[in-house]
C-alpha cells in the first residue's frame, strides 16, 4: 500500500476515534477529555490527512526509506499521544509521571513535521 493512502487510512481511523469520543462526552456530560479529543482530530487526522494529501499531490518518487520513516514516526508519535493524553485527563496517571512521554511525542510530531518539510523541498514535483 502506498504512503498517502496510509496516511489516509489512519486519518480516518483517527477521524472515527475522535467522533466516538466526542459523541461519548456529550451524551455523558463529562467533557475532561476535550484536550484528547482535539488532539485526536488535529494531530491524527488533519496532520495524517494533510500529509496524505502532499504524498499524493506534491511529491514525486520519495525516498522509500524516508517516507516510511516519516510515517511511522508520526503515526507512533500520535499514537503515544492520544494514548497519553487520554490516561493523563481521566485520572489513571498522575501528569508528573505521563509528562515526559507527552513531551517525546510532542517532539516526534515535530520531527514528523521536519521530515515532511524536508520531503516537500527535495522531492517536490
Amino acid at each position: 500500500m502506498n504512503v498517502d493512502r496510509r496516511y489516509l487510512m489512519f486519518a480516518l481511523c483517527y477521524a472515527v476515534l475522535g467522533m466516538v469520543l466526542g459523541i461519548y462526552m456529550a451524551a455523558s456530560h463529562d467533557h475532561a477529555e476535550f484536550i484528547t479529543h482535539a488532539h485526536i482530530l488535529l494531530v491524527g487526522f488533519a496532520v495524517s490527512f494533510i500529509y496524505a494529501t502532499i504524498h499524493r499531490l506534491w511529491l514525486v518518487a520519495p525516498g522509500r526509506g524516508i517516507a516510511n520513516l516519516q510515517f511511522v514516526l508520526h503515526q507512533l508519535s500520535a499514537a503515544t499521544m492520544t494514548g497519553g493524553l487520554f490516561l493523563m485527563f481521566a485520572n489513571k496517571v498522575p501528569a508528573p509521571t505521563i509528562e515526559p512521554i507527552l513531551a517525546a511525542s510532542s517532539i516526534a510530531v515535530l520531527l514528523g513535521m521536519l521530515l515532511m518539510i524536508y520531503m516537500v523541498i527535495r522531492y517536490r514535483g
